[in-house]
């Protein structure tokens, strides 16, 4: 079923409590039943670290993954029309179509692993068509703050107003959603931009390090959108705060997946994170709120230049490097059967003792 917010919401902007998940006794529990299933000590490698992570997370020894959600944001900019990116902004509009008709990759994807797919237009040029969805399908969530943002280069890309209504839809979207499991994903023709000017800003990398080729820029292209991108920065050179920043130099979805992420760690939800987009929400939800990243597995290393910075400075290891650029929620999805096994050995692979296997000599 078609889901939809109000042309405007009166609700006012409240940053959700993040709470530190630090639990000493619970970490020691966890590493002790890793430690006592039926394998040499680490030999599961970093799915070892996986599993302690989820089960600090869900707050258990026996960690269970439910109703997974895979929440795609899709917005339009500004800046893409200064030549930032290869493609026309129209490409947004057409790809939340194939998401919907389960045509892109994200959605082969979330219907192979059986997660449900929901996609939010929260500031699309074109809007989206309200429809029926069978159940299981992908669904319309319709949150439009404005049709797309204003050009970042030339000042504020949000007001303070609409940044905050779009960080309310994020919110009330997951508190809408079931399960324990948000995975992070995005849709918007010169997001990447928007990657790199809050990596720059919000992160301190310099900008020649946080932008790259995005759809697939030559080098020229790719010195055109540093230089636009400069611009951008000198045009908000006041912006510095996390929402300050969010607002002047980012889109209506990373400013909904921010609030989606805010409400997920509040609700000690699994935030599985995507690529270079989708971790500048968390980098702006973090400075928010820092406990966020204890919420978070990082799904993967992306083909994006700026994202190596990116997940340098949100201390992150990411679990696949297969060189995707694509978005979307890709590597959220493909990854996600390592955390459904994480969870598998950590509840049903047995202990040296109930297998009855002798242990290492002393």
């Amino acid at each position: 079923m078609a889901f939809s917010f109000p042309a405007t919401m009166t609700t006012p902007l409240v940053i959700p409590s993040v709470d530190d998940l630090h639990d000493a006794a619970l970490a020691e529990r966890l590493q002790r039943a890793i430690d006592d299933k039926t394998k040499p000590l680490g030999a599961l490698g970093r799915l070892e670290a996986l599993m302690l992570r989820l089960g600090l997370i869900l707050g258990t020894e026996a960690p269970t993954l439910q109703a997974p959600q895979m929440l795609v944001c899709a917005g339009d900019h500004g800046l893409a029309a200064r030549g930032v990116s290869a493609y026309p902004s129209d490409v947004t509009w057409q790809m939340v179509e194939n998401f919907l008709a389960g045509g892109a990759a994200v959605s082969v994807l979330a219907r192979q692993h059986g997660v449900q797919l929901s996609v939010a237009d929260c500031g699309v040029a074109r809007a989206i068509a309200a429809r029926e969805a069978a159940p299981g399908a992908p669904r319309l969530l319709q949150c439009r703050v404005a049709a797309g943002t204003q050009d970042a280069s030339q000042g504020p890309a949000m007001d303070a107003a609409q940044c905050a209504q779009a960080l309310v839809h994020g919110m009330a979207i997951v508190r809408g959603m079931p399960g324990n499991a948000l995975l992070l994903g995005e849709m918007g023709i010169g997001n990447t931009s928007v990657a790199s000017l809050l990596l720059a800003r919000l992160g301190g990398v310099p900008l020649s390090e946080c932008v790259g080729a995005g759809t697939g820029l030559d080098a020229a292209g790719i010195a055109r959108k540093q230089a636009v991108l400069q611009q951008a920065l000198e045009a908000n050179n006041q912006a510095h705060e996390p929402l300050d920043a969010l607002a002047a130099l980012g889109g209506f979805e990373v400013a909904t997946l921010a609030g989606a992420v805010l409400q997920a760690a509040a609700e000690r939800r699994v935030i599985v994170v995507d690529g270079f987009i989708t971790c500048a929400a968390v980098l702006v939800a973090s400075r928010l709120q820092p406990h966020v990243l204890q919420r978070c597995v990082f799904s993967h290393r992306s083909g994006e230049r700026g994202h190596g910075a990116m997940l340098g400075v949100l201390r992150a290891e990411p679990l696949l490097d297969l060189g995707l650029r694509l978005g979307e929620g890709s590597g959220a999805a493909l990854a996600w059967p390592l955390l459904e096994s994480a969870c598998r050995v950590l509840r049903e692979m047995a202990s040296f003792a109930s297998a009855g296997v002798s242990q290492q000599s002393a």
